[in-house]
């Protein structure tokens, strides 16, 4: 999921971060087809984050939430109502279902 490597320690001190809005500039949720990254901030400045939100256009229950850490860095993603797909282990899963690094 990711170009940069972090040692395993490193992503689930990231995820277990509390990180907070670092401005109310947009919007929470977006609307059909739309998406938005909110960007966030761990409580000691240390580290930026994003959370993406996309929604579908045609099917409203689909959806990808992710929370991305140094810029390129998936952490976690959340996929709901898609079409199953292929792990790189070649395990096909279907939806919803939650990749976490």
């Amino acid at each position: 999921m990711t170009d940069i490597d972090l040692t395993q320690e490193e992503a689930d001190a990231l995820i277990g971060m509390h990180k907070g809005r670092i401005n109310d500039d947009i919007a929470f949720y977006p609307g059909p087809g739309n998406s938005i990254s909110i960007p966030l901030i761990s409580d000691d400045k240390r580290e930026n984050f994003l959370l993406d939100i996309r929604r579908g256009k045609i099917d409203l229950l689909k959806a990808t939430n992710q929370n991305r850490a140094r810029q390129t860095v998936v952490l976690v993603r959340l996929d709901l109502g898609g079409a199953p797909h292929r792990n790189p282990d070649g395990e096909e899963i279907a939806c919803p279902h939650l990749h976490y690094l």
